[in-house]
């Protein structure tokens, strides 16, 4: 059979799962969440991913993430987007609520409750965002005194991959901004440059060869870009109909107020020659009160 030499795309959903959340890529992930939290991650349990390769059925393509158990006891959730949605910070803020009371069985106690971590890794720029980095990390603080966080449970991170080439880094920032780059393009020349100085990079884009040549993968991958492109279509057609729509009610609604005004101009004329109320009634169907209005 002849082999595929077109690498996949790691901002597929599919595609950056199985990557990045199968057991045996600790390594590589540990890596990535040691520059995204800018802390010294000890330990990575990747054991709760579903296996993509073997037990998605082709048609269950909803979008997917990657858990990981970190420390022994905290976790952490990386989503990836391709297409920017609506009302997305309360998208964001559920996935996280969701993931923060999974761990409380029934019968359990809140201090069962463990730090938990959402990494959003979005291929777009996001409205609110435009004069911030391209890493921003969120808690919860006090707002008018001392800015002290009032919890270490929750923690938001948002990366966006447009920004990354509008900034210089440096130190973390400039090895998350190696990451972001193999996400962004693996078959560019920078990341070729990255791979012979950084391990799991280099670890990360072999592996990504080997997903390219699975026929499993590819066309869970195919399936996911497919998907994502009707779901665009089908927004842009709603957004066409809208619009069409808009524009139509809009000449029917100048025509009728057009009538309207011409019909009272008249009217006015027919006053200034003192024809009667009545008279004017019926022959431009105002009312009376838009009559005595002139």
């Amino acid at each position: 059979m002849k082999k595929n030499n077109s690498i996949l795309s790691p901002k597929v959903d599919v595609v950056f799962q199985i990557l990045f959340g199968e057991v045996g890529s600790e390594k590589i992930t540990k890596d990535l969440l040691n520059c995204i939290l800018d802390e010294e991650i000890d330990s990575v349990d990747l054991n709760q991913n579903i296996v993509l390769r073997r037990e998605l059925p082709e048609d269950k393509m909803g979008v997917v993430d990657v858990l990981a158990k970190v420390n022994d006891n905290e976790y952490c959730n990386i989503e990836i987007q391709m297409t920017d949605k609506k009302d997305l910070v309360k998208r964001l803020l559920f996935y996280w609520s969701k993931e923060y009371i999974r761990i409380i069985k029934k019968g359990g106690k809140y201090s069962d409750l463990k730090r938990t971590i959402l990494i959003l890794i979005a291929n777009f720029k996001i409205r609110n965002l435009q004069e911030l980095g391209f890493h921003t990390r969120w808690k919860i603080i006090e707002e008018k005194g001392r800015k002290i966080i009032l919890t270490d449970d929750f923690e938001l991170n948002i990366i966006e991959i447009p920004k990354v080439y509008e900034l210089k880094s440096t130190g973390k920032e400039k090895k998350l901004k190696e990451w972001l780059t193999f996400l962004d393009n693996p078959d560019s020349k920078e990341v070729s440059n990255y791979m012979k100085s950084n391990e799991n990079i280099k670890q990360a884009r072999e592996k990504l060869n080997e997903m390219s040549q699975d026929e499993k993968v590819r066309r869970l991958a195919e399936l996911r870009e497919k998907a994502l492109m009707d779901e665009r279509e089908a927004e842009y057609t709603g957004y066409c109909n809208g619009v069409e729509d808009g524009i139509k009610r809009g000449i029917e609604q100048g025509i009728k107020q057009g009538s309207t005004n011409s019909k009272k101009e008249i009217a006015k004329k027919m006053k200034e020659e003192n024809m009667t109320v009545d008279l004017i009634i019926k022959l431009t169907g105002l009312s009376k009160e838009e009559i005595e209005q002139l």
